[in-house]
């Protein structure tokens, strides 16, 4: 528990009341299930661009990061570089295409509902199948961000692990329960402001107390030589091998499959706006990563070094240097930053709830209103399943993240890629990519030595796209009405 925590606590009230506030807001403004899924398509770069990166980084960015470069050293950075590279590329190749396209595609509002409409799949298994995946690996996204929470509010309140993950589920169920995308982006701008504010802030504080970049670098390498070492993890000594480094630059390929980034994409108001909100993305990524590992790297002078859980670094080392009411803000960013992943995920597995199962399976003619109901009581059940795989207080952030990211990555992302740059796919093949990439992460997950020790990510889009070509070439070409709406949006684009 830090000290002051009255302080801190305001801080973190008046947080959450203007969190709940926007909430209430938003709830306004949302009549259908496009303004509850999807915003009514209005968002402008600045909250499209910092709302996809902050729902994308969430607490591990402050907490599994840190941590990581805490305990292994420079060599946790190739992680962060993989990310920024996949930031910059997800913008570029994907974002103008899929919000042309999922316009095109008769106003597709959530990603199983594009992989129908895209291929018109009247059998409905792309829908159902992707929804699927989409609940299996966002409930352990979502704990990833319970669980980070949880440790928030244990490290500052010292609360009881379990009351600490509950009030923290509570608190972000409310909002979304209410205000849908709006309400998620709308607070995703203030919380991805707040993020990039708290990790630039700690280390240049740290830096200007320790004398500089020079007198930093010699006490970090005074605590160990191999801290700064890019290809030696200063954990164990041991020289990282090219599956490790592959692995890590791999969490690039997890951007194209992630449905709550690719929301935004969707819901940008013009695809002009597209190359602003690309610059101000891959900015916030690049000052929000690199800040990140000099925060892991310069805790090791502020904090001791006996430190039991390496994850709650960035938490001691903000109550270590700052009076109790900056260290509100601050750790209020850590909150923020849980905050708006834990609410996009909870948005996008309850739209996939109402739109891809309630509606397409049991009820295709239910009112506007009656799904948007149906998805906001899915968020509470979603989330109380998430809480239930939270509760395990040694729980690893970045462990939760990375099996989810991988996930996504590997079954969504070549076959949302080759729907939009490849004619000659069609149902058969997105489906074939689908299963075949969300499976073998799942296999691959519970092996391990060897060739297995690689980032399942890996093996899971390589698989993925051998399954939609080969599929693909094998059953039948693609409808002349598919074609033709494939040409009308290559044009455009």
């Amino acid at each position: 528990m830090v000290e002051n925590s009255p302080t801190i606590l305001i801080t973190f009230a008046v947080y959450l009341a203007v969190m709940l506030g926007i909430g209430l807001l938003a709830y306004k403004r949302t009549s259908d299930m496009s303004d509850y899924i999807l915003g009514g398509r209005s968002l402008g770069p600045w909250t499209s661009a910092i709302s996809a990166g902050a729902s994308d980084m969430s607490g591990w960015l402050l907490l599994g990061l840190p941590g990581a470069a805490y305990l292994s050293g420079l060599s946790a950075a190739w992680i962060g570089i993989g990310l920024l590279a996949g930031t910059w590329l997800n913008w570029l190749i994907v974002a103008r295409r899929l919000r042309i396209y999922s316009f095109v595609a008769s106003d597709s509002l959530t990603l199983p509902d594009y992989f129908e409409k895209r291929f018109r799949d009247n059998s409905k298994m792309l829908r159902v199948i992707s929804a699927i995946f989409i609940l299996l690996f966002f409930l352990f996204y979502t704990s990833s961000g319970l669980v980070a929470g949880g440790k928030l509010f244990e490290t500052v309140f010292g609360l009881d692990y379990t009351v600490a993950v509950t009030l923290g589920t509570i608190a972000i169920v409310s909002y979304t329960f209410f205000g849908g995308f709006l309400a998620v982006s709308w607070t995703d701008l203030i919380q991805g402001l707040m993020m990039a504010v708290a990790l630039v802030v700690v280390p240049v504080v740290a830096l200007t107390d320790m004398g500089g970049v020079a007198e930093a670098t010699s006490r970090i390498t005074a605590e160990n030589p191999l801290l700064l070492e890019w290809f030696r993890d200063a954990s164990t000594g041991e020289a990282l091998t090219l599956v490790g480094i592959i692995s890590s630059l791999a969490w690039g390929l997890g951007y194209f499959g992630q449905p709550h980034i690719l929301a935004r994409f969707a819901a940008i108001r013009s695809e002009k706006d597209i190359p602003a909100a690309r610059t101000i993305a891959v900015v916030w990524s690049a000052i929000g990563l690199f800040a990140a590992i000099c925060i892991g790297l310069l805790g090791l002078v502020y904090v001791p070094k006996d430190l039991a859980d390496s994850e709650k670094i960035f938490m001691v080392m903000v109550n270590f240097i700052f009076h109790p009411a900056v260290a509100g803000v601050l750790l209020a960013a850590i909150l923020a930053a849980v905050m708006s992943t834990a609410d996009s995920q909870l948005l996008v597995s309850s739209s996939a709830l109402a739109d891809d199962f309630y509606k397409a399976l049991f009820k295709k003619n239910a009112s506007q209103t009656e799904l948007v109901w149906v998805g906001r009581f899915a968020v509470v059940g979603i989330a109380i399943i998430a809480w239930i795989l939270a509760l395990d207080p040694d729980s690893s952030v970045l462990g939760l993240v990375s099996y989810a990211w991988a996930g996504f990555g590997a079954a969504f992302g070549p076959a949302l890629i080759l729907s939009l740059y490849w004619r000659r796919m069609n149902r058969f093949g997105a489906l074939a990519g689908i299963i075949i990439g969300g499976v073998t992460v799942v296999v691959w997950k519970q092996l391990s030595g060897g060739i297995f020790d690689l980032y399942e990510i890996v093996p899971g889009v390589i698989f993925a796209y051998i399954a939609i070509y080969v599929v693909s070439i094998a059953t039948e070409e693609p409808s002349q009405d598919i074609l033709a709406e494939f040409d009308k949006v290559d044009n455009h684009a």
